[in-house]
């Protein structure tokens, strides 16, 4: 069980993005739509944590300045360990610094922060294949490369448990 700190996107990045997850899972690639408790969207996480208290995370993160809606520019697929694919958008020093300061926010509760999420050694993406193999590699290229460069609006964030698809919408983005 991981509860993350989300940024979400407006209804036409989140509507593109499904449609990709869509045409990935008609190629055979496993996406976030097939993947455990198929509650999942498309987002973006600032920091996953572990061990932590749900209302002091979002206590925590409430009290971080607004840091209001911010368009994420994403021109490359990047992969992971384990296969995942993503989208890759760039790391801006705004960017960093939200991350920086949601994270400082989160680990201050007490949470225990996942350490691909630490300041420095997080890179931000947007999950495409969960679990794409060697041989779904091209397809997961030709289908990204299809929308990339994509424009991603984030509109409004969340807390959201991976485990089960539970979100605690926040009212303001960190």
């Amino acid at each position: 069980m991981a509860l993350a700190v989300c940024l979400l996107f407006d209804a036409a990045a989140d509507r593109a993005l499904r449609t990709l997850w869509t045409r990935l899972e008609e190629a055979g690639v496993p996406t976030l739509l097939s993947h455990t408790h198929g509650r999942h969207v498309p987002h973006l996480s600032y920091a996953v944590l572990r061990t932590y208290e749900v209302d002091a995370v979002r206590d925590a993160v409430t009290a971080l300045p607004d840091g209001g809606p911010v368009t994420l520019h994403a021109d490359a697929l990047g992969l992971f360990r384990r296969g995942r694919a993503s989208l890759v958008p760039s790391l801006t020093s705004q960017l960093a610094a939200r991350q920086e300061r949601v994270v400082e926010a989160s680990v201050a509760t007490g949470a225990d922060l996942h350490r691909n999420y630490r300041p420095g050694a997080w890179v931000p993406h947007v999950s495409l294949a969960t679990r794409a193999r060697l041989g779904d590699l091209p397809a997961v290229a030709a289908l990204a490369y299809t929308v990339l460069p994509m424009r991603l609006h984030v509109s409004h964030a969340a807390l959201i448990d991976s485990s089960t698809g539970e979100r605690w919408p926040l009212p303001e983005i960190p």
